[in-house]
């Protein structure tokens, strides 16, 4: 009895360790890669400050990205908005995103 017991528990182990090695490795987020980046361009933005200096210009070198829109972004929100309030669909919305874009 003691050996069924011990078999049973050993083949639920190689039956789980299976499962877990044929499960795909997953690589970092786009989040996490995006993260990255920006760490790294803080780092190289700080240079050689050192202790509380550096501390404080990497916070808010951090910060700061996150709360700017790009020009593109900008623009892209009020032409969004532009659009919508056209009440535009179709054909005549995307002729009229080029065109904004464009400009």
């Amino acid at each position: 009895m003691k050996h069924l017991f011990t078999a049973i528990a050993l083949a639920a182990c190689a039956f789980t360790a299976a499962a877990q090695s044929a499960a795909p490795a997953s690589g970092p987020s786009a989040a996490q890669t995006a993260q990255r980046n920006k760490m790294s361009e803080c780092h190289q933005q700080a240079g050689d400050k050192k202790g509380d200096e550096r501390k404080a210009f990497l916070s808010e070198c951090l910060k700061a990205r996150k709360d700017k829109h790009t020009a593109q972004q900008e623009k892209m929100k009020t032409c969004n908005a532009d659009a919508k309030t056209k009440a535009l669909k179709g054909d005549e919305r995307k002729a009229f995103m080029k065109d904004c874009l464009g400009k």
